[in-house]
C-alpha cells in the first residue's frame, strides 16, 4: 500500500473545538471535518456530524457567513448507568465564509446517516461560458 492509500483510509478522531470565543454553555464542542468539492456549476460540501438528527441540527446564514451548529444526545435512558463511554457526545459547530460566487437563495441541505450534505451553487454570472466566435 502507498502512502497516499493508506493516508486515505485513516479516520481521524473527533477534535474539540479550539476556539477564542467562551461558551456559555458546558459540554463538548466539535469541529466536525468537512470534504469540499467543486464543479463549474456549484460547490459541494460534506461535513461529518455522526449521532445529529435533522431536529438537532441548525444551518444559519448571516452576513455572508455560514453556519453548522449540531447537537447529539446522550444515548442511555434514564434508568441505565454507564459502564464504558468510548463515543464523546457534544455539539459541533463550524462556520464558512461565503463569496459573491455562492447564489444565497439556493443553498440546498440534506442530512443522512450523519453526513450533512450543502448544495452550494454559483450564480449565473460566476458560471463559466462558451462564447461563440463569429466571422464576417
Amino acid at each position: 500500500m502507498t502512502d497516499k492509500e493508506s493516508k486515505e483510509i485513516q479516520v481521524k478522531p473527533k477534535q474539540e473545538l479550539t476556539s477564542p470565543a467562551e461558551q456559555t454553555r458546558p459540554g463538548l464542542v466539535f469541529t466536525p471535518n468537512v470534504d469540499i468539492f467543486e464543479t463549474d456549476q456549484e460547490i459541494t460540501l460534506l461535513a461529518d456530524m455522526p449521532g445529529v438528527t435533522a431536529d438537532n441540527l441548525s444551518i444559519d446564514l448571516r452576513d455572508n457567513i455560514l453556519t453548522l451548529t449540531g447537537e447529539v444526545a446522550p444515548f442511555e435512558d434514564a434508568n441505565e448507568e454507564d459502564v464504558l463511554i468510548e463515543y464523546e457526545i457534544g455539539k459541533y459547530h463550524r462556520q464558512f465564509n461565503l463569496s459573491s460566487v455562492i447564489d444565497q437563495s439556493k443553498i440546498d441541505a440534506k442530512l443522512t446517516d450523519g453526513v450533512l450534505r450543502l448544495s452550494l451553487p454559483k450564480v449565473e454570472k460566476a458560471m463559466p461560458r462558451r462564447i461563440e466566435v463569429k466571422t464576417g
